[in-house]
């Protein structure tokens, strides 16, 4: 697996407890940041997804 995937999973997940906290407290600027953070680890995760089809594809391990 992908340094990417694990990278981009933890974003995800880290975006989606700032996105929560941030409708909790009524904090905006909170809750913006965490949906950034969210898209910016789906984004890594699906970087990281290519290169294992590519990985896998060519028989790299």
């Amino acid at each position: 697996m992908d340094k990417n995937r694990i990278e981009g999973a933890a974003k995800q997940a880290k975006g989606a407890i700032k996105d929560a906290a941030g409708k909790v407290t009524g904090d905006q600027a909170l809750q913006m940041e965490g949906k950034a953070d969210k898209a910016e680890g789906k984004t890594q995760n699906a970087v990281g997804g290519a290169k294992d089809k590519v990985r896998d594809a060519t028989g790299q391990h």
